[in-house]
């Protein structure tokens, strides 16, 4: 198999041994990434996947809330709570699309 994966110009990570979660995080990732971007868009060759592969790491690692981290993605902190009734009232939300809209970033504006 490592010599099939070669010839196609991919390249054999070896993972630790005492790691016993990490097929179930990568199966996870795998899971995500089809069913909230594949399956949603038409890709049109390889560079094209790659560009929407790249934009969905980003999106899920700076801006996704993961459950696991208490909603915070995995390179951004838990924001601080809003508990001010004047600034929830008075709240704007901004949505930036990603990926022509397939994916969707909120965020309060300043």
């Amino acid at each position: 198999m490592d010599e099939i994966l070669a010839e196609a110009g991919i390249q054999t990570v070896v993972t630790g041994i005492r790691m016993p979660r990490m097929n179930a995080i990568m199966e996870w990732w795998v899971r995500s990434c089809r069913r909230e971007l594949l399956d949603r868009c038409l890709l049109w060759n390889e560079r094209h996947l790659r560009h929407a592969l790249r934009e969905y790491e980003q999106f899920s690692n700076r801006h996704r809330a993961h459950q696991a981290l208490a909603q915070a993605a995995p390179l951004r902190p838990v924001p601080d709570p809003n508990t001010d009734p004047e600034r929830i009232t008075s709240l704007t939300i901004r949505r930036r699309d990603r990926l022509g809209g397939i994916l969707h970033e909120y965020s309060h504006a300043a």
